[in-house]
């Protein structure tokens, strides 16, 4: 007799539980002729003095801030040591920042697709900080330069294969404001 009060019991919380639920709260949409809109940016217009025109067929340039005309710096495989034959181009960097000093650059840091996202971004940070380390010692004033690390987030070539990792471990440089 006891196992059957105790067992309707049960029955009757859980049954009474259900009817508990808090229903979901609908969110007000964006409102009428709205649907889709997304938020709006507004950017003050850049120097474009040396900067290296958007590749016009390439969907990933789209939308993106000027690039440098020595804009990509690559890296070996799992290194952030910047290589000897890379160093012309942080030179040339180097000089368009000090010919340019009022501009603000964004290193940023990039690695292949092979390794966990926060490796990757650890890393790619790294390459970055080695690129800003390079122009400091050039004598370029470092609080002109910012860095960012996407890790493996954009890649340059999205092929997968030796050749297009090699493409996807960088650092670029992007005029970010003045």
């Amino acid at each position: 007799m006891t196992k059957i009060s105790v067992l309707s019991l049960a029955v009757a919380l859980s049954a009474g539980m259900v009817g508990c639920k808090k229903k979901p709260h609908a969110t007000p949409g964006p409102g009428p002729g709205l649907e889709g809109a997304g938020p709006i940016s507004v950017t003050p217009p850049m120097d474009t003095t040396g900067v290296m025109p958007p590749r016009s067929g390439d969907p990933t340039q789209r939308n993106q801030p000027p690039r440098l005309a020595a804009d990509t710096v690559h890296f070996a495989f799992d290194s952030s040591v910047v290589n000897p034959s890379e160093r012309p181009k942080l030179d040339d960097m180097a000089a368009y920042v000090r010919e340019n000093p009022n501009q603000i650059i964004t290193i940023e840091g990039h690695c292949d697709e092979r390794g966990t996202a926060e490796y990757n971004r650890a890393l790619g940070e790294r390459r970055a900080q080695a690129c800003r380390e390079y122009l400091a010692s050039t004598g370029v004033d470092g609080n002109k330069l910012q860095t960012i690390s996407y890790g493996k987030e954009k890649p340059a070539d999205l092929s997968h294969g030796e050749e297009a990792w090699a493409m996807n471990r960088r650092a670029e440089f992007i005029i970010t404001g003045q």
